[in-house]
């Protein structure tokens, strides 16, 4: 599985370096590092919405702030699926 997180210019003045931090942190935490691949792209399409991030086919909108409620309840979801 693939967790993307945009970089591009408007993700990036709304936090998504601190996201990728969170979630290599995350993966580690968890150990998940061999399970998760955590890429990142440049603009997705979707700047309004907050720093892009795109898992399981689906995207969602993070912000620092809600990134392990993400991985909790989306990421560690999927793979006990």
């Amino acid at each position: 599985m693939d967790i993307t997180v945009c970089i591009g210019s408007s993700c990036h003045l709304k936090g998504s370096r601190e996201i990728v931090k969170q979630l290599e942190g995350l993966l580690e935490e968890y150990g998940m590092k061999d399970k998760i691949e955590l890429n990142g792209s440049f603009c997705m399409g979707q700047c309004v919405k907050g720093v892009c991030t795109k898992f399981n086919g689906k995207i969602y909108s993070l912000s620092p702030a809600d990134t392990r409620k993400f991985f909790e309840e989306e990421v560690l979801r999927r793979l006990e699926e």
